[in-house]
């Protein structure tokens, strides 16, 4: 009944969720040159052969399955994939990220007409679920295709588990089409087996086998040279409420250590005319990336509101701050800046990364802060400190590299539903 009342609902409510969707495009979360694909409707054709489809919600997504795409390009040249997200800065990071083979398109809402017409243009043979992101419609039609799905790196917090559990007559026949399940945990795999799963595996979290984000050796020598022989860390991935707390640890920093640069990477690109405007209230001099405003020796917070760069300035500083944690958000990755043989540290708020955060605290490799004060407390002994320093960034980059193996584990598990695609001349394809 919940699931006929929801398509029912979803059937009726097009006029409202166009609208949705155009006020979203005055924001700028709409592609205006793009937005058709919202609504199911494709302008690339269909390339010939067998296509396998894998959505990703958005960046964080999008780039845990980066390294697996590239492997399925590789291994079977002869299958094309279609690549789906619904951000505009997820399509941005696509475009320049995805190998020959690969390409992107914007997933459509979640309408049953939008998703049939999605489905019925592009017929992908296999369809490849990311992380978290069930839209109900969009699932119950792959099934009634008679699709396979897997379920990747499946993410079922505690909260979305109490959710689930209210609405498990939606839930669970859409759980049980997928012929794979692979949760990041172990708890998490109890979660989607108890909102009926089948075949749930645990080979391990995707985000391990990731590559460590890119950065232009053109833009990294200029920026070096900016900095010079400046005390510098980073504020990675930041979210409202947490960029005033980083300010003001900034300024007792800079206390104790004149001349430091603090950089700020906000999540969302966007926010950065508006974040300067605020940041710049107590006449903190503030330089904007997207502006093309440099750093100078009277530049004090150094404001990254660009998108796809954040490898650049894991490279650049010695000592970070992983957004999403002082708020209530559940954290962002802290793989990506250990690749980089940085040490960490952290706000309380880290649910989205619980297993991974707690193997670096048995391994001593990163410490949790509070508020403004704890957190400069935090930088400023990494950044006094050496030796505390590589022992922290040197513990953490061995969490990240204990766990690379996953992304062969997770092929193994799927060879026989890749295999069932075959292979150039007919030939069985290899896992």
């Amino acid at each position: 009944m919940i699931r006929l009342l929801y398509r029912q609902f979803m059937a009726a409510a097009s006029p409202l969720v166009y609208l949705y969707l155009l006020q979203r495009q005055r924001r700028g979360k709409e592609d205006r040159e793009r937005f058709h694909e919202r609504l199911g409707q494709a302008k690339l054709p269909r390339p010939d052969g067998k296509l396998i489809w894998l959505h990703a919600a958005s960046v964080g997504e999008a780039q845990s399955v980066l390294t697996l795409i590239a492997r399925l390009r590789a291994e079977r040249p002869h299958v094309r994939l279609l690549v789906t997200t619904g951000t505009v800065t997820s399509a941005r990071l696509l475009r320049d990220r995805l190998p020959p083979g690969a390409f992107h398109q914007y997933v459509p809402v979640d309408r049953p007409l939008w998703v049939a017409r999605f489905l019925d243009h592009w017929r992908p043979d296999l369809a490849l679920w990311v992380e978290s992101e069930l839209w109900p419609n969009m699932i119950a039609e792959t099934q009634r295709r008679g699709i396979p799905m897997v379920l990747l790196n499946g993410r079922m917090s505690a909260k979305s588990f109490a959710g689930w559990q209210r609405a498990r007559s939606l839930v669970q026949p859409l759980l049980a089409g997928f012929a794979l399940c692979f949760a990041q945990s172990s708890v998490e795999a109890t979660r989607f087996a108890r909102l009926g799963a089948r075949q749930v595996r645990t080979p391990g979290n995707l985000k391990y086998a990731a590559d460590p984000l890119p950065a232009p050796a053109d833009e990294l020598t200029a920026l070096r040279g900016a900095i010079g022989a400046r005390p510098v860390w980073l504020a990675a991935s930041t979210h409202p409420g947490e960029e005033a707390i980083i300010v003001a640890a900034h300024r007792i920093l800079a206390r104790a250590r004149p001349g430091l640069l603090s950089i700020v990477v906000p999540r969302h690109a966007a926010r950065g005319a508006a974040l300067a405007r605020e940041l710049a209230t107590d006449g903190t001099a503030i330089a904007r990336r997207s502006a093309k405003e440099p750093v100078t020796e009277k530049t004090a917070v150094y404001l990254a509101d660009t998108m796809g760069e954040l490898g650049l300035f894991y490279r650049v500083a010695p000592v970070v701050f992983v957004g999403g944690s002082l708020i209530a958000h559940g954290g962002q990755n802290v793989l990506e800046p250990a690749r980089q043989d940085c040490a960490i540290v952290h706000g309380p708020h880290m649910w989205n990364f619980q297993e991974i955060v707690s193997e670096m605290y048995r391994v001593e490799a990163t410490r949790e802060v509070s508020d403004a004060e704890s957190l400069a407390r935090e930088v400023e002994a990494l950044l006094a400190d050496a030796n505390l320093r590589a022992r922290r960034a040197g513990a953490a980059r061995g969490v990240a590299d204990a766990h690379r193996g996953v992304l062969d584990r997770v092929l193994s598990e799927m060879a026989p539903l890749l295999d069932s695609l075959g292979a150039p001349g007919g030939q069985r394809a290899r896992a």
